[in-house]
């Protein structure tokens, strides 16, 4: 690809893609109600102040949480993270006349945010009683550096990022450089692939990418191969698309003894880190003290020009000014240079790294060698702006998760999601790329599904997590939850409907979030805390109702988006699918990569909670639910949705009490001589049930149909609602056909007895047949649960039944012969 060609494209795709920001800022702050806003993730409503504080270099902190008197507890799900540029606005809404400040959010949790102001609020008089909205801020300071990165691209001659533009457009091909072979590596655990990585990165003469899969030691690895170049005395700027991953590579570079500076605001740094950013350092160099001195002399001077009337002596003043003012960007320009060449390895993010920052105080040939971590998930043109500053470049990440995210969809489908680690393997393929294929998180059930279909089958599970699981953990109990490491809990059949919302970028899905409800008590019973569980749903709607159900009780307990946890790991991860529709729709489930994500959060186990006639019509998603059938447990939503009579909501049922059971046994007795005189007539095809029976009682026509091995089928909807029981046809009850169906149906009841979905604003639909209040005493509960363990046990006996059964039925046809016509001559 030719750099004109890239450059022209890549700036319309950039102007088309600001634009639709600012269209979507402004439709939203014009036309979309707040609530709307929120449900999207980029405002915070009626927000108090819950703390005031000074924070790093006299930087004033807000701390943002929800109204305590009302009882929330949890934000709302949304899309703000550290970095994120926002305005502070009264009630009125969040229009510019209603804003009140701007800042930068340093810090995001559950239950708060923390906003560092560019006001200070002091001046704001802001009321601690009162409340507040906050909204994302579009942010054109990026745009315009990306853009300034690529017309520098566009007209580069000569420099030291000259071979490094060659080979990555094409104009030449990679090269390589001998390496000595006794090479040492400084971390004696790097296993075999990690080794491979590091040496033929150091090899490279231009490029080397490293593609680390989830759990593979992609940073450990950059780690490594940074503390090398280091040990031959040049010279790295590291960078990453995100804030999150250059604190975490300044953490374990410090860690290593490696002499770093991180560039940017403090306010977006982590705490642990801070020490080691530019503001910090310039803090205890030797200028410090000069530079102070004169800002306080250039202070003195304006006071002096207030005072004097003389027009010269003013004049003389202000070029006094003037001169202090140039000798002050002198000093500072200097000091920031000392730092800057003291540091082995300067760290910044992407945008961070641009030629109007600090960096300007550097020769443009400073750096040897420019890394770029999270390369995968960061635009092109964001990675030109630290690239231009290298010889030679080192990508790493993982191309087979999350692109971008692009607001426009044109832009996205022109290319503009097609990240430069993409292109590369496109274009090179192996000769440029190493994969890392040991992988340290997950189980390897769990791995095996994601290594198949998206990493060729080459990843392979440690030792140390090859096959550990929950009840491995100190104080968890080995019950069933904590002993698979896969576990599938299939709603189809169940009538729990996804909800009907008007907003289709958003879905819920009520009845899961009772399912996972139920999963988390058992996870949280036999002994695994909170804080090592993470539930993960598509949808920023679902997020809010597992939030609202779950996050009171767990407070420790992560509830995020399947994008927001990109990244991230832990010992269980719950993920809930959402969709489930007649069409079998599944909007942006259809996102490889985002399921890949999802599923390889987990180490010791994976519970996904979803209806399988759904998903199972987009075909990687099949591959996924095929795995986790053929590989863990698998159980019906029938096992876990029960109904509160009180409450009319889902959950595990109680032991009926004595009067409901005897209730129960007179209504079964009542329904099982119906059907047994229907029996000794040898004239009846079938015996249909009026619709005028409650759902408890068509539960009991079921179980005695299947009692007696009779063929029972649910017709119509609602109050039409009937049952008929017929006989099974002539041979059916030969092994193979009888197999057959009791593959085809449901556990208890056929799947057409099932609610379809539920009310829009309901929960999601019960099922009918769950108010049974219990079966005849000394018979266990009639629920569906029961029903379908009760069932499993009977198809074991049925075979060494079915002679004593045939013959008991000619007893009875041939009794019900004599009896009907003894009816007849008495009704004669």
């Amino acid at each position: 690809m030719e750099v004109e060609c890239f450059v022209s494209k890549t700036l319309e795709l950039l102007q088309e893609e600001r634009e639709a920001e600012i269209e979507e800022t402004k439709l939203w702050q014009e036309n979309v109600s707040l609530k709307d806003l929120q449900s999207k993730g980029v405002c915070l409503l009626k927000l108090q102040i819950g703390s005031q504080s000074t924070g790093l270099y006299g930087r004033s902190l807000l701390l943002l949480e929800p109204r305590k008197h009302m009882g929330v507890s949890v934000l709302p799900s949304n899309n703000f993270g550290p970095g994120d540029i926002v305005g502070l606005y009264d009630l009125d809404g969040c229009k510019p006349s209603s804003q009140l400040c701007t800042g930068v959010v340093t810090r995001i949790s559950q239950s708060a945010v923390t906003v560092a102001c560019e006001d200070s609020p002091d001046g704001l008089n802001l009321d601690t009683d009162a409340l507040y909205n906050l909204m994302k801020l579009a942010n054109d300071v990026t745009y315009k550096r990306m853009k300034k990165a690529l017309n520098t691209l566009n007209g580069y001659s000569s420099g030291p990022a000259s071979d490094l533009i060659s080979v990555l457009f094409g104009y030449s091909e990679p090269g390589s450089i001998s390496q000595p072979n006794d090479l040492s590596f400084l971390n004696s655990g790097l296993d075999e692939s990690q080794r491979q990585a590091v040496s033929f990165a150091l090899s490279q003469r231009e490029v080397a990418v490293i593609h680390g899969p989830p759990g593979t030691g992609k940073t450990t690895t950059v780690v490594e191969i940074i503390l090398q170049v280091v040990k031959r005395g040049q010279k790295v700027l590291c960078c990453a698309g995100s804030n999150v991953a250059v604190d975490n590579l300044v953490e374990r570079l410090a860690k290593a003894k490696a002499k770093v500076l991180r560039l940017g605001h403090p306010a977006r740094l982590l705490e642990s880190i801070q020490k080691h950013s530019l503001d910090a350092v310039l803090a205890h160099s030797d200028n410090t003290n000069i530079i102070a001195d004169i800002r306080k002399d250039i202070d003195k001077a304006f006071m002096g020009m207030k005072k004097m009337n003389d027009k010269r002596d003013r004049i003389h003043l202000k070029r006094e000014v003037g001169e202090l003012r140039k000798e002050l960007r002198t000093r500072e320009a200097t000091a920031i240079a000392e730092v800057l060449k003291r540091a082995d390895v300067v760290l910044a993010t992407n945008t961070g790294a641009n030629d109007g920052g600090p960096l300007k105080n550097l020769p443009v040939d400073h750096f040897d060698w420019v890394v770029i971590d999270e390369c995968a998930q960061a635009l092109e043109s964001s990675c030109w702006i630290a690239l231009l500053r290298g010889r030679k470049c080192i990508l790493a990440g993982d191309y087979k998760q999350l692109p971008p995210t692009i607001k426009s969809h044109t832009a996205a489908s022109k290319g503009l999601s097609v990240s430069l680690m993409e292109r590369l393997i496109l274009k090179y393929g192996d000769s440029v790329v190493r994969m890392l294929t040991v992988q340290y998180r997950m189980n390897s059930n769990i791995m095996t599904w994601a290594s198949e279909q998206m990493y060729q089958g080459q990843l392979v599970a440690h030792s140390s997590v090859e096959k550990h699981l929950l009840k491995d953990l100190p104080g968890v109990a080995s019950v069933e939850e904590t002993s698979t490491p896969l576990l599938l809990i299939d709603t189809a059949g169940c009538g729990l409907s996804e909800m009907e919302v008007t907003d289709d970028q958003s879905k819920g899905n009520q009845g899961e979030v009772d399912i996972v409800e139920l999963h988390i008590k058992a996870l949280t019973e036999a002994g695994v805390k909170p804080k090592d569980i993470a539930v993960i749903a598509p949808y920023n709607l679902q997020v809010d109702l597992l939030r609202q159900r779950l996050s009171a009780r767990h407070p420790d307990l992560e509830i995020k988006s399947v994008d927001g946890f990109q990244g991230r790991e832990k010992e269980a991860v719950v993920l809930t699918l959402v969709r489930s529709n007649r069409k079998g729709e599944i909007g942006f489930l259809a996102e490889d990569r985002r399921i890949n994500v999802a599923v390889t959060r987990a180490r010791r186990h994976l519970a996904l909670v979803c209806d399988t006639q759904t998903v199972q019509t987009h075909g990687f998603l099949k591959t996924l639910i095929d795995h986790m059938t053929q590989h863990g447990d698998v159980r019906t939503a029938f096992e876990y949705l029960q109904v509160d009579p009180g409450t009319h909501s889902q959950a595990r049922r109680s032991t009926p009490t004595e009067e409901e059971q005897r209730l129960t046994q007179i209504k079964y007795l009542e329904i099982k001589n119906q059907v047994e005189w229907f029996l000794q007539d040898p004239d009846q095809t079938e015996l249909r049930f009026p619709s005028t029976l409650n759902s408890h009682d068509r539960l009991l026509v079921h179980q005695v149909a299947e009692e007696l091995g009779l063929n029972h089928e649910s017709q119509g909807e609602g109050k039409d609602r009937s049952i008929t029981v017929s006989r099974p046809p002539t041979g059916s009850n030969e092994a193979g056909e009888e197999e057959e169906q009791q593959a085809q149906e449901p556990a208890a009841v056929r799947e057409e007895e099932s609610v379809t979905g539920p009310p829009v604003g309901q929960p999601a639909a019960v099922l009918e047949e769950e108010s049974v209040t219990g079966p005849p005493v000394g018979q266990p509960a009639a629920d569906l649960k029961t029903l379908h363990l009760e069932r499993m046990r009977r198809e074991q006996k049925k075979r060494e039944q079915k002679i004593e059964q045939e013959k008991h039925l000619d007893t009875i046809r041939t009794a019900g012969q004599t009896q009907t016509a003894k009816k007849t001559k008495a009704k004669g």
